[in-house]
């Protein structure tokens, strides 16, 4: 429980901000998971085209802090690794 006015405040602040945290998170897994359901369907090109919209989300999340630059940078790695070893 807050003890004064400044951290009630900052209680409330952070309740949203966590909420719109959890969104813009939610939005890059979404995106990921977009491009390894196309690289499991075996379609390169859809993959590769989702793989392009979601760098910039995943950019998006660093940009933000809701994740490591290095995180971001091994999900990138890994996703692109997966479109060019496919048939």
């Amino acid at each position: 429980m807050a003890n004064s006015k400044s951290a009630a405040k900052r209680a409330r602040q952070n309740t949203v901000a966590r909420d719109h945290n959890l969104g813009l998170k939610s939005r890059m897994r979404t995106f990921i998971k977009k491009v390894l359901t196309a690289i499991s369907s075996g379609d390169k090109a859809a993959a590769t085209e989702s793989y392009k919209e979601a760098v910039p989300v995943i950019d998006g999340a660093v940009s933000k802090g809701l994740i490591h630059a290095n995180k971001a940078a091994r999900h990138k790695s890994r996703l692109n690794n997966h479109i060019k070893n496919m048939a």
